[in-house]
């Protein structure tokens, strides 16, 4: 069998095996001729595309069983060319490794989209972050009076303002009537709190002017990203919007267009899953056993599952439990019990894989209602 071996500083390790004498022939997932890659994802997505423009597809190794194999063979070198030779070895032992396929459109612009959102969001907390770290250095009472995660008037107010000295010769009235011109909504209470803020610190700290221009060039910082939060948040929508099924993902309650963006890309075709037990299970909510011996009935948390499936599962559920209806009933019985949070996350977003696998399955909506079955 002659193996090519490819691996490139940075990118995937890819490995194929080919009989010479049939090279041409097509061959099943997970046979010795079939490509397969120790990663998934944009940084391969190149190697699909072109297998499947010749009627090929790869195999996908995961990267802990690459490295649970490499024990298996001499050397402890860690080289490209040696895990590709490993993959390339393990590929024919197992049938069961999942192929790669090329998404469709819609999915992978959902994919590209919702994975730009996730780092906009990232960088969103990591900004809030560093004009409450200076603040704390200059104007710590005016850090402690809001809360600038969620409240757009005082990223306002830093825009302008950002020293007690400057907000007390501004005054209430003339810095509320500031604020208002800038649509800040309660920008009376806004006001108020800042003056109050400055009026307790009476101290100049030093380094107080660069700080403040740090602190103003921040704040508008902030302010652009969340208009471009806005921006990608309605391009999800309407690009979720023309998937076939999203009206189904969007009727289960704590299923937003967010959410179900995340759940098309994380599911896939759901078609692989051949019932709701195999999608719990890919999600991380069915428990393993873990036995020995004469110790049985011992259930562990997986940990080979997908974060990003079990994250949308289990946010819908615990968005769902905070309005009135099934969900939160079905919580506080859990409560009751004596069950805590996670607990109390887990079990109905179990329930709620089940759920959303039969809805989209039978291609109808969510009703509190259990639907009417008909006699045969």
């Amino acid at each position: 069998m002659l193996r090519k071996l490819l691996g490139g500083p940075g990118g995937p390790d890819v490995a194929y095996g080919c009989l010479p004498s049939v090279a041409d022939k097509e061959w099943p997932s997970g046979s010795p001729g079939c490509p397969a890659v120790d990663i998934s994802g944009t940084s391969s997505a190149l190697l699909p595309a072109l297998l499947a423009a010749h009627g090929q597809r790869a195999v996908y190794v995961p990267g802990r069983t690459v490295n649970r194999m490499s024990g298996a063979y001499r050397n402890e070198a860690k080289t490209d060319a040696r895990d590709a030779y490993v993959i390339a070895e393990t590929a024919p032992h197992r049938q069961d490794f999942a192929a790669i396929d090329v998404p469709a459109q819609l999915p992978a612009d959902l994919a590209l989209l919702t994975a730009h959102r996730a780092d906009l969001v990232a960088d969103r907390v990591r900004m809030i972050n560093r004009p409450r770290d200076v603040l704390t250095c200059v104007f710590p009472t005016l850090e402690r009076a809001f809360d600038y995660s969620s409240q757009k008037g005082a990223l306002v107010l830093l825009t302008g303002y950002q020293t007690p000295a400057a907000i007390r010769r501004r005054g209430r009235a003339r810095l509320t009537a500031w604020l208002a011109n800038r649509s800040v909504q309660g920008a009376d209470a806004v006001a108020a709190t800042a003056l109050e803020a400055a009026q307790a610190q009476q101290t100049t700290l030093p380094g107080e002017d660069v700080a403040a221009q740090i602190v103003a060039n921040l704040a508008a910082q902030i302010l652009a990203l969340d208009d471009r939060l806005k921006h990608i948040d309605q391009q999800i929508r309407e690009t979720f919007h023309g998937h076939p099924q999203a009206a189904i993902i969007e009727s289960l309650p704590g299923m937003g267009p967010t959410l179900g963006a995340e759940f098309v890309v994380a599911a896939g075709d759901l078609t692989a899953y051949a019932d709701a037990g195999h999608l719990a299970s890919a999600a991380g909510l069915v428990p393993v056993p873990c036995d020995s011996g004469r110790r049985t009935g011992n259930l562990h948390r997986p940990t080979r599952h997908s974060r990003r499936l079990r994250r949308v599962i289990s946010v819908s559920a615990q968005t769902s439990i905070i309005r009135e209806g099934p969900n939160r009933d079905f919580s506080f019985k859990k409560r009751g019990e004596g069950r805590k949070h996670v607990q109390d996350v887990i079990t109905p977003a179990r329930r709620r894989a089940s759920v959303l696998r039969a809805l989209l399955r039978d291609n109808r909506v969510f009703t509190s209602a259990p639907p009417v079955t008909q006699a045969a």
